[in-house]
């Protein structure tokens, strides 16, 4: 049975800036699915390749599969769902597949407006989609779909979705088959070399506002330092792998095993040959401050803080857990440590000013980090802020959910104008970077990595492919008044869409009825016997927030 992977050809003008990257998802599938013996597998990457539709349809047809996996975060879901018709037109006999975080979570919204895709895989994807191939091997697939967990698919008119699959406990079982990827193609501009985004764990145990991937992954796991550095030695060595980021959304939350993992590192002599960037908290660097010459010996060379903010009414509101001086006091720890600070800042809020992103600027030139990257908020139609926001939310079209482009409008100006000010604390801090300190702060690795990012911005912004500023019609502050981001207004949020969140808002409100039920009683027959308190069981942490079963459930089933 022939399995063809395909990278949808989504760019957006923001983190490609810096390099190719390479697609991880195909490297772990393929991994898990040759472990239970499929091996004619084979991938076409149209995103590093820039492949017109032409040009994949010709792939397509060429290898005639009988399996066609894509996946797609929002912003690629309509590349993603093109993709599927186009394959539904060509190789009609291919069974059409669709994993990644937006569809897992809107698959009523993609199988309303995309009836061609046959199954989604919702969740994360190595046992699922395996377990749905074994069964179209079988021959099996449209007699047993309903019984195998964790996918969607449309029945007649009816859009059905069979029980959430469990989450992978070990994932050190995983072992991805990086050999499918052509590596001279996944290059990180600052430093000319091949980039590589192993995984060291999944999931996060913070719930911030914004963020989806908490809710993705379910729970946190940590594979064995060594497994990980036992990967990363082979890319090294196997595919010239110079470096390297930690896909994990915050590596440094076990410290026990990035201490281990760090370790690892140095024992192999792996830092003389591979440099590595990682996300992390404020919370975790300022935790960590007497580790980070380790951390520095081990190759860690850059780290973007999600400082998120400049105003601590943003940080409180993005449930960051941080204060606005904890930021400077990291990002000074980390330059003592010689490691390179990107700064991220969330921008575009409703209560967005010119003030308030003026002070974004001032902030980030008083800190003083390497880097720092103004990104637009953009609401995932999965969290719990999406739905806060309500009608607030205008744009439906999630081709433009990239962090590059104002999905919000703040009430105080319209989005050119928020665009142009954002472009304005862009113009200022670069140039400044640029003229006074990149060329002249420190020497050997430091300038050479300093004058690299510089190089790739500007590579980007001669291109006018940074921000997306082209496709936007943007050229300066003359241009903001007829700046067009081109919204696709016909987009709409499927009935089916608006029906399954209601029916998840309902079944938590009953759920949280029945445990403030639950506690009143419980309360009640406390009270009768004082001496039992101290038998009462809490939630981890000592709190009384444990989640009930029906929000579990319903959690599990969103």
């Amino acid at each position: 049975m022939r399995i063809v992977f395909v990278h949808p050809n989504y760019r957006s003008g923001g983190a490609e800036i810096a390099g190719s990257w390479p697609p991880a998802w195909v490297a772990y599938l393929a991994g898990h699915l040759r472990k239970a013996g499929f091996n004619d597998i084979h991938f076409i990457d149209a995103m590093t390749h820039n492949l017109e539709e032409d040009e994949v349809v010709r792939r397509l047809v060429e290898l005639q599969p009988d399996v066609i996996g894509t996946t797609a975060i929002t912003p690629s879901i309509y590349m993603a769902e093109r993709l599927l018709e186009l394959a539904r037109e060509h190789v009609p006999q291919a069974l059409r597949v669709l994993g990644g975080i937006h569809a897992t979570f809107m698959f009523k919204q993609v199988l309303s407006e995309a009836p061609w895709v046959d199954v989604i895989v919702r969740g994360e994807g190595e046992e699922i989609f395996t377990t749905l191939m074994e069964a179209v091997n079988r021959g099996e697939y449209l007699q047993t779909r309903d019984q195998i967990r964790g996918i969607a698919y449309r029945d007649g008119d009816e859009i059905v979705a069979t029980p959430a699959a469990p989450t992978i406990k070990d994932l050190d079982a995983l072992d991805p088959d990086w050999s499918l990827l052509e590596w001279d193609k996944y290059i990180y501009i600052p430093l000319n070399t091949k980039v590589a985004i192993p995984n060291m764990a999944r999931g996060c145990p913070f719930t911030c506002s914004f963020c989806s991937q908490w809710k993705f992954w379910r729970d946190y796991r940590v594979r064995d330092p060594i497994k990980v550095v036992d990967e990363i030695e082979k890319l090294v060595n196997e595919q010239g792998v110079g470096f390297f980021i930690l896909a994990d959304e915050e590596p440094t939350i076990n410290r026990k095993k990035f201490i281990q993992f760090c370790e690892e590192l140095i024992a192999r002599g792996l830092p003389d040959k591979v440099k590595w960037g990682i996300n992390t908290r404020v919370t975790d660097i300022l935790r960590d401050e007497e580790l980070l010459p380790l951390y520095r010996r081990a190759g860690l060379v850059h780290v973007s803080l999600g400082t998120e903010a400049a105003a601590q009414m943003k940080l409180d509101q993005f449930n960051k857990e941080t204060k606005v001086e904890d930021n400077r006091r990291a990002i000074e720890l980390l330059r003592n440590a010689d490691i390179f600070i990107e700064a991220q800042f969330i921008v575009g809020l409703d209560n967005e000013t010119a003030e308030t992103l003026e002070e974004t600027y001032r902030m980030a030139w008083d800190w003083q980090p390497d880097l720092a990257n103004w990104a637009m908020y953009t609401p995932w139609p999965f969290t719990p802020l999406f739905q806060d926001l309500g009608d607030k939310v205008e744009v439906f079209d999630f081709s433009k959910y990239n962090f590059v482009t104002p999905i919000m409008k703040p009430e105080a100006m319209d989005r050119g104008e928020l665009l142009d000010r954002v472009m304005n604390n862009y113009r200022r801090f670069y140039i400044k970077k640029a003229l006074f300190h990149y060329p002249w702060r420190g020497t050997g690795f430091r300038r050479r990595y300093l004058l690299g990012c510089l190089k790739a911005f500007a590579k980007a912004g001669f291109a006018r492919t940074f921000y997306d500023l082209g496709k936007a019609g943007y050229w300066g502050p003359q241009s903001k008044d007829k700046v067009d981001f081109k919204f696709d207004t016909t987009r709409k949020i499927a009935k089916a869409q608006l029906d399954d969140w209601q029916s998840m808002q309902d079944r938590a409100a009953q759920a949280r009825a029945r445990k403030q039920a639950e506690q009143a009683d419980a309360y009640d027959m406390l009270a009768t016997d004082a001496m039992a308190a101290d038998n009462v069981v809490k939630a981890c942490g000592g709190g009384d927030q444990q989640l009930s079963e029906a929000e579990m459930d319903a959690a599990g089933r969103a």
